[in-house]
C-alpha cells in the first residue's frame, strides 16, 4: 500500500519546524521526563521499603499498559489526518473524545480484575483507585497531545511540559519522604500521578497558543469511525512494540515477587532513557513519511543515523556508570540491577533497527506484517526474561538482549529490501 501524499495543515503551515529540531526537540523532551523519574524512584527509594517501591513500579507499569491500550491509535491516526490536511480542530475533538472514555473503562476494568484476581497484592485504598483513574485518563491524553504537537512540527514543546510534570512528581515525592519514612505505595502512586496531570494541562495551554485549538470532545460516529479506522492497526503495532516492557514487571510482581520486579523496573526505566531516541526519531519518521513519501527513503535512513548517534551516547553513558546512577537508590540495587542495566543498554542498536523498521511499516502501510513481527517478538521477549527470572536481574536482561538481538538482525534485512524498494518508487 503506498501512502498517500500530504498537504499544507490549515493553520499549521506557520508554526511547523524541522523534522530534526522535532526530533532532537522529543528526545531532550524525554531526556528530562526520565531523569525527573530517575529521581523520583531515588527519592522512593529512600522513603519507604523495597516491597512497597515494586508495588508502585507494577502500578505506573499497570498506568502505561492502560494509556497504550485506551490511545487507540489515536495519536498516529491524528498526524495521518493533519498530514493530510484536515483541520486539526475537528480530528482533536474526536480523538480527545475516545481516549478519554477509554481510559477511564480500561483503568477501572484493570483495578477490578487486580482485585479479584491478585487480591493479595491489590489495593484497596480510595487514594490508589482515585489516582491510578486519574493518571490513566490524563496519560493517555499526553500521548495524543504529544503526536499532535509532532503532527504540527512542534515536538519539540514537549521539553517544557515534561520538565514541570517530572519536577512536581518528585516534589511532592520529596516532600512525602521528608514528611514520614515507609510511605505506602498509594501515597507514592498519587504522587507520580501528580506529574502526569500537569503535563496534560500544560499540553493543552501550548496546543491552544500554536494553533488556537479549545478542546470540543465529541462522540460522534462519523468522526469516531474515520478515526479509529485509521488509529486501530497503528494502535496494535504500538503495543507490539511497547507492552513487553510494561507487561513484565506486572508478571514479576504478581509471579515471581515485587522485590524482583523492584530489581529489574529501575534498569528497565533507565535503559528506556536510551531507546526513547529511536522510538521518538521513529515517530517523526512516520510524519515526514506521511506528508512527503517521495523522501521516506532519505527520511528513514536520517532517523536511523540520529538514533544511533543520540540513543547511543545515551546507552554509554549508561553502561559506564550503571552501577554509581543505581547506587543511588541504594546498594542492594546497585549489587542486583547493575548487570541489568547494561545489558539492556548494549541492546540500543537492536531497537533502533526495529523502530526504524516499524515507522517504515507505519509510514508505507504495512501494518499486519510489522504487527505479526511485534506480536512473536514480544511474546519471546517476556517469556525468556521470566525463564530466567530465578537467576536475577542481570540473567534476565542477558536473556531480553539475545531474542532482541536475533529479532533486529531479521527485520534489518527486511528493511533494506522495503528501502530499496521505496527508492525504486520514488525514481
Amino acid at each position: 500500500m503506498k501512502a498517500v501524499r500530504g498537504t499544507s495543515v490549515p493553520g499549521a503551515s506557520t508554526v511547523r519546524r524541522s523534522a530534526l529540531h522535532s526530533s532532537l526537540g522529543l528526545v531532550v523532551a524525554k531526556a528530562a521526563q526520565t531523569g525527573a523519574g530517575f529521581a523520583f524512584w531515588i527519592v522512593a527509594a529512600r522513603a519507604t521499603s523495597d516491597r512497597e517501591v515494586g508495588l508502585t513500579s507494577a502500578a505506573v507499569s499497570a498506568v502505561m499498559l492502560c494509556t497504550q491500550l485506551a490511545v487507540l491509535g489515536a495519536g498516529s491516526a491524528v498526524i495521518v489526518s493533519v498530514g493530510r490536511g484536515e483541520p486539526p480542530s475537528r480530528v482533536l475533538d474526536a480523538a480527545f473524545a475516545i481516549v478519554g472514555v477509554a481510559g477511564t473503562v480500561l483503568a477501572l476494568g484493570y483495578l477490578v480484575l487486580q482485585a479479584t484476581v491478585a487480591p493479595d497484592t491489590a489495593s484497596t485504598s480510595v487514594l490508589f483507585w482515585l489516582t491510578f483513574l486519574a493518571a490513566a485518563v490524563t496519560g493517555t491524553m499526553v500521548i495524543v497531545l504529544d503526536q499532535a504537537l509532532v503532527a504540527l512540527g512542534r515536538g519539540a514543546s514537549a521539553t517544557l511540559r515534561y520538565a514541570l510534570g517530572g519536577g512536581v512528581s518528585l516534589g511532592a515525592a520529596a516532600l512525602v519522604a521528608w514528611q514520614a519514612h515507609g510511605a505506602s505505595a498509594d501515597v507514592l502512586m498519587a504522587c507520580w500521578a501528580l506529574g502526569t496531570a500537569v503535563a496534560c494541562v500544560v499540553g493543552a495551554v501550548q496546543l491552544r497558543r500554536i494553533v488556537g485549538y479549545r478542546p470540543r470532545p465529541t462522540l460522534r460516529l462519523a468522526r469516531g469511525r474515520s478515526l479509529l479506522a485509521l488509529g486501530l492497526p497503528h494502535q496494535l503495532l504500538t503495543l507490539t512494540e511497547r507492552a513487553p516492557g510494561l507487561v513484565l514487571p506486572l508478571l514479576l510482581a504478581h509471579t515471581v515477587s515485587p522485590e524482583a520486579a523492584a530489581y529489574w523496573y529501575p534498569a528497565w526505566m533507565m535503559a528506556w532513557a536510551a531507546y526513547t531516541a529511536p522510538m521518538l526519531m521513529g515517530i517523526v519518521q512516520f510524519s515526514e513519511g506521511v506528508r512527503d513519501p517521495d523522501r521516506l527513503a532519505q527520511t528513514t535512513w536520517a532517523s536511523l543515523r540520529w538514533s544511533l548517534v543520540v540513543g547511543g551516547l545515551a546507552a554509554a553513558v549508561l553502561i559506564l556508570l550503571a552501577r554509581p546512577l543505581l547506587g543511588l537508590m541504594g546498594e542492594q540495587y546497585a549489587e542486583s540491577s547493575s548487570d541489568a542495566l547494561r545489558w539492556l543498554a548494549a541492546g540500543l542498536v537492536a531497537y533502533a533497527v526495529l523502530q526504524a523498521y516499524n515507522a517504515m511499516c507505519r509510514a508505507r502501510g504495512r501494518y499486519t506484517e510489522a504487527i505479526v513481527v511485534g506480536v512473536v517478538l514480544g511474546t519471546a521477549l517476556c517469556a525468556s526474561a521470566l525463564v530466567a527470572a530465578g537467576r536475577g536481574a542481570g540473567a534476565m536482561a542477558v536473556a531480553w538482549l539475545v531474542v532482541l538481538s536475533i529479532g533486529a538482525a531479521a527485520v534489518g534485512l527486511r528493511l533494506l529490501a522495503v528501502v530499496r524498494h521505496v527508492t525504486r518508487e520514488a525514481r
